[in-house]
């Protein structure tokens, strides 16, 4: 299948639906953005109070019709409640490589595995559907949560961009860069993300 941006690509499996994010998916994220601002305390990309998620979702949507990324939003099938969202981006159709991230739960479902449901029908799409060759994760060299979600479902440390990013306090950061490659998809961690799904 060639990746169309202007598809709405719909991913589902028996605990969440992922589907394209939306300017009417601020009264599903509001609550986020009052009442748990930490949540984007790594993230490049704010969502913060009310005039926060407006610019989150502007920034997003605008991307994806720029046809430079593909931003989600998760559905929790367990709480039926919406989850979070995550997103591709610098995608690079040429190459058979894109980037997967700005990826963020609300507290209540950090911890859940919901995680490793929506990681696994991201990449499933990436390798299986659009026929990517390369996914990479990148993420703040601070936020060992992450880091270690990321080593969790099979990811490579491929090494560390030094002072490659301007956080949202204006400090620089260090952002470490982790990857999945087809073959390693195909042979192993597929089974082995797939077997880690409750």
């Amino acid at each position: 299948m060639e990746f169309n941006f202007d598809n709405k690509y719909i991913l589902e499996n028996d605990r969440v639906i992922l589907r394209p994010l939306e300017y009417s998916d601020f009264d599903n994220l509001i609550s986020f953005s009052t009442a748990e601002p930490e949540i984007w305390k790594y993230s490049l990309i704010h969502a913060v109070g009310e005039n926060g998620l407006r610019d989150y979702l502007s920034l997003a949507i605008d991307a994806r019709i720029a046809k430079k990324e593909y931003p989600f939003i998760v559905f929790d099938k367990a709480t039926n409640s919406f989850a979070g969202c995550s997103r591709f981006y610098d995608i690079q159709l040429a190459n058979k490589c894109l980037l997967l991230g700005y990826t963020w739960y609300g507290k209540k479902f950090q911890g859940t595995g919901i995680n490793k449901h929506c990681k696994y029908l991201l990449l499933q799409f990436a390798f299986e559907d659009i026929e990517m060759e390369r996914v990479e994760f990148r993420a703040d060299y601070e936020n060992k949560r992450s880091i270690s979600a990321l080593k969790g479902i099979g990811c490579k440390e491929e090494g560390i961009l030094r002072s490659n990013a301007v956080k949202n306090d204006g400090n620089r950061r260090d952002s470490i860069v982790l990857s999945i490659l087809k073959p390693e998809w195909e042979i192993t961690i597929q089974k082995e993300l797939k077997s880690k799904l409750v």
